[in-house]
C-alpha cells in the first residue's frame, strides 16, 4: 500500500514539476531552465545525501554495467521532453502520451528482460490495460 501511495505522489509532482518547468522557459530558454532544474534537483539530493546517507562517492565507480550511470544524462531529456510536450499539447494530453509511454516500455523491459530486470511472461491482461489506455487518450483527445 505505500509503494502504491508513493507512486500517486511521484505521478501527482511530475505532473506539477512539467507545469512549473514550461512555465519557467517561457521566461528564460528551454536549456537554462533544464539546467536550473537539474542544478537544483543536485542541491537538494547533495543536502539530503549529507544529512542522511553519507556513502562514499567512490561507489559510484564500482557500479556495472557502467551505462546504468547515463539516469542523469537520461533525466536532462526527460525534463527537455516534458517541457516540450506540455508546451505544445497541455498538461493533460502530454502526461497521457508520457504515462502510456512509460508504461509499454517499461513492460517491454519486463518482457525481454532488459538491464537486469527480471524476464516475466507475456499477460494478455496487461496488454488489454496498456490497449485500454491507448484508447483513453483516443477518446479524451476526440473532439
Amino acid at each position: 500500500m505505500v509503494g502504491f501511495l508513493i507512486a500517486l505522489l511521484s505521478g501527482a509532482l511530475m505532473s506539477v514539476q512539467g507545469v512549473f518547468n514550461t512555465e519557467v522557459t517561457k521566461n528564460s530558454s528551454m536549456w537554462l531552465a533544464n539546467g536550473f532544474v537539474q542544478f537544483t534537483a543536485f542541491l537538494v539530493c547533495a543536502c539530503a545525501w549529507m544529512i542522511y546517507d553519507r556513502t562514499n562517492v567512490t561507489t559510484l565507480f564500482k557500479v556495472e554495467p557502467k551505462y546504468m550511470l547515463l539516469g542523469g544524462v537520461i533525466g536532462a531529456f526527460i525534463t527537455l521532453t516534458v517541457i516540450k510536450s506540455m508546451d505544445m499539447l497541455g498538461p493533460a494530453k502530454a502526461v497521457m502520451l508520457i504515462v502510456v509511454a512509460q508504461l509499454i516500455v517499461a513492460y517491454v523491459i519486463e518482457l525481454l528482460g532488459m538491464f537486469g530486470v527480471d524476464k516475466q511472461t507475456f499477460d494478455w491482461r496487461k496488454a488489454l490495460g496498456m490497449l485500454l489506455a491507448i484508447v483513453g487518450i483516443i477518446v479524451f483527445k476526440w473532439e
